[in-house]
């Protein structure tokens, strides 16, 4: 029986175009169609394929199908933007039941790359029973892990510090609190740095110092993650956590982000496993680098600098930035930025061969963000950020090219999402978890749960100190 049964007006109808513009599709072989005569008709699963990834039609929500009952353990992801971090726990062995997504570009990527993957939008407006509906599990059946990255911008360190009353901080309440509600073997909270020094209630700091009050316990830094962490502990999870580097896991680029690993037996879970290091310590491989990674790309799609800043790139070689042009130049190219403070290290940045990329951003054409290829006088391209991020060539990306950055652009790498799910992997078969000893995780101090722990501490005692009739709880 053939598959083109569906005609010009129907494809023009469901896409919202003209019937003159359907039949481009179909004569540009963008949709799968062929000619009958004067008359076009098309393959619908192709229709619903050109529609996602164009934007055209809208992902709905929708329930797992064509659900195999295999001995993978089954992993729910939240907030799961283009899925780097879910490939990454695929490729470890779980059985990625579903995915919750609010945005629209994203729902869409899901939609056309994993489309029996049961499909959620906005996490406020489900409970737990609503989870196990679309993933096609009961009550009795168990969730082997619930994994997630909430919104960071809440918690960034570029951003304003209002965690957790930042609505985008309330979505990361609403996940623990899910979680806790399903009861998974593991859960998994992935986040930036900032999380790690972000207080609950920000007070501005001309509202701080002689003549105000003391900081309360939610103003303390740190006090998001404290609240984190109570709750966790008082619903019987143990966790560890890490500012982790990808490129200790082999991926291509210096992205550090934090990932607590909690666990329901109340056994505390290890660090991650490195597989590289920057210098080839502990014998392990040396990092790899961006020469290694984008060869053979056969096309580019990509954002350009605007003449101005080309002037500039097509004087400078790779790894090289505005600090290497001559002084003049340096004037004349930063204007008055030139004269504030900071490294400015983005600025007019040509990305270097022989090392890592560093930290991939939503859109590498930013003037304090440039992302420049090692040669060639143009932004990193989606394909090259794909790579990068460890995506794979053929992993299809909706809606336009900037939001197509933007999505690659916020993922965790594959590589990370790997090492994560290959530890919870082994706790779950209960194999025996080797370490390295002295590993140095993060240029950063006290990011590991041990020294963050006593560096909260301090900051309590020394707050009873100063308010000995306040309590402050810790965990």
């Amino acid at each position: 029986m053939s598959t083109f049964t569906t005609t010009i007006r129907e494809i023009a109808d469901q896409l919202s175009i003209s019937e003159q513009r359907a039949r481009t599709l179909c004569r540009e072989g963008l949709i799968n169609s062929k000619k009958y005569g004067n008359t076009w008709l098309a393959d619908q699963g192709s229709v619903d394929k050109y529609g996602l990834s164009t934007a055209h039609t809208i992902a709905e929500d929708h329930p797992a199908y064509n659900v195999n009952d295999t001995n993978k353990p089954i992993a729910l992801s939240f907030f799961s933007g283009a899925m780097g971090l879910d490939l990454g726990i695929e490729a470890a062995g779980f059985d990625i039941r579903l995915a919750c997504e609010v945005d629209k570009y994203c729902r869409q990527t899901i939609a056309i790359n994993r489309p029996n993957t049961a499909l959620l939008s906005d996490i406020n407006d489900y409970s737990a029973s609503d989870v196990l509906n679309a993933a096609k599990l009961t009550e009795t059946d168990e969730i082997d892990l619930i994994v997630g990255g909430p919104p960071c911008q809440a918690f960034s360190t570029a951003g304003k510090r209002k965690g957790f009353n930042d609505d985008r901080g309330n979505v990361f309440i609403k996940y623990l609190d899910l979680a806790i509600e399903l009861n998974p073997k593991f859960i998994v909270i992935e986040n930036v740095r900032g999380l790690l020094s972000c207080p609950m209630d920000h007070r501005p700091h001309d509202q701080r110092g002689e003549g105000f009050p003391d900081l309360s316990e939610d103003e303390l830094k740190g006090g998001a993650l404290n609240f984190v962490l109570s709750k966790l502990k008082s619903s019987g999870y143990s966790y560890s956590f890490n500012l982790y580097n990808s490129a200790n896991f082999g991926t291509p680029q210096i992205r550090e982000r934090v990932i607590i690993i909690c666990s329901r037996d109340g056994n505390k879970p290890p660090f991650l496993l490195p597989t590289h290091s920057e210098n080839g310590d502990h014998g392990l491989p040396i990092w790899n680098t961006l020469e290694g990674c984008l060869d053979y790309i056969k096309s580019h799609n990509h954002l350009n600098f605007p003449e101005k800043r080309l002037k500039y790139y097509r004087m400078l070689k790779p790894g090289e930035n505005w600090r290497s042009l001559p002084i003049e130049l340096q004037k004349e190219a930063m204007g008055k930025s030139f004269y504030s403070g900071g490294g400015k290290t983005g600025f007019l940045r040509r990305l270097a061969w022989h090392k890592p990329s560093p930290t991939l951003v939503t859109h590498p054409a930013m003037p304090a963000t440039d992302l420049a290829h090692p040669e060639e006088d143009r932004p990193l391209s989606i394909q090259e950020y794909k790579r990068i991020q460890e995506f794979p060539d053929n992993w299809e990306l909706a809606g336009p090219l900037v939001q197509q950055y933007k999505q690659v652009g916020n993922a965790v790498p594959k590589s990370l999402g790997l090492a994560v799910g290959k530890t919870i992997m082994s706790l779950i078969k209960g194999k025996t978890f080797s370490s390295i000893q002295n590993f140095k995780y993060s240029r950063y101090k006290n990011t590991c749960d041990s020294s963050w722990e006593l560096e909260f501490i301090k900051l309590r005692d020394a707050k009873q100190k100063s308010a000995p009739h306040e309590e402050l709880t810790l965990f």
